[in-house]
């Protein structure tokens, strides 16, 4: 079966992305985004690769964290990054001193593209005229649409200047193919979530845990159309007007996504380069 695919730079991958808690390759799956902070994720995927060299080369990978890229070949048993991203977006560091010490990596061939997650799309326009970005990455899904915020105009931006957009959690956090439906204890309050579950932090969880389900079971009645084949899905016009309605139509709580120390770094503006 064809599986859809998408291109960032010079390399053309499946359009879903794995993030690396566990190994996909075997599911067709060659978009892998590990992290440093992902555990002992790049570990794995390193162990993996001394067992399937011949695959390195069938893998595109993403990263971030400039001073951490060392560690993360040596982990990854790997000499280049394909997509290596500005993770957070630090305020205080004008973006154009990062994308230098980047492009510099870049032209020592340790990363082959650069990345940006979080930023602003202001910090996008600084930071792709100082180098090519290749793609932002963002929260992106029915119950997160900032990105297509005319306010913000990320989406507007990236879009104008031939970014790819890379969207994390589009599955709303194992939410939207209703992972916590049938499961009697998730049905009631967001108190059933266990007591480190990330989503207890989160607003839009918080105070509308019965909203988000009641909207997951309403999008399984669009997939059992497509007799459930999520990932050959292509969305009629009605189809995609009938999500979006759903959730207007729950009024849900979108302001934060994070708790308030993380929604400070949510599309964030650097300081002015001074030169």
């Amino acid at each position: 079966m064809p599986v859809a695919t998408r291109k960032i730079g010079d390399r053309e991958f499946p359009a879903i992305g794995f993030g690396g808690m566990v190994i996909a390759y075997e599911l067709r799956c060659t978009h892998w985004d590990t992290s440093i902070s992902y555990g002992e994720s790049e570990d794995v995927i390193g162990k993996w690769f001394e067992r399937n060299i011949e695959k390195r080369s069938d893998i595109f990978f993403p990263d971030f964290i400039r001073q951490c890229l060392e560690q993360s070949l040596k982990r990854l048993k790997t000499d280049c990054i394909d997509l290596y991203y500005v993770h957070r977006i630090q305020k205080e560091q004008p973006i154009e001193v990062t994308v230098r010490a980047l492009s510099q990596l870049v032209k020592e061939h340790k990363i082959k593209h650069i990345g940006l997650s979080e930023c602003s799309s202001a910090t996008l326009r600084r930071a792709h005229a100082v180098h090519p970005i290749a793609a932002v990455q963002l929260e992106y899904s029915p119950f997160q649409l900032e990105i297509e915020d005319e306010k913000i105009g990320l989406l507007k931006t990236a879009r104008e200047l031939g970014v790819k957009v890379v969207a994390y959690s589009p599955l709303s956090r194992g939410l939207l193919p209703g992972r916590f439906m049938g499961l009697k204890k998730f049905q009631k309050s967001v108190d059933d979530l266990d007591e480190g579950n990330f989503r207890r932090f989160i607003p839009m969880y918080t105070e509308d845990f019965d909203k988000v389900l009641g909207i997951a079971e309403k999008l399984k009645e669009i997939d059992k159309r497509h007799n459930n084949a999520t990932l050959e899905i292509q969305l009629s016009e009605s189809e995609v007007a009938k999500v979006r309605q759903a959730i207007n139509d729950a009024t849900l709580v979108l302001e934060d996504r994070y708790p308030a120390v993380f929604e400070a770094y949510s599309f964030a503006d650097t300081a002015e380069l001074k030169e």
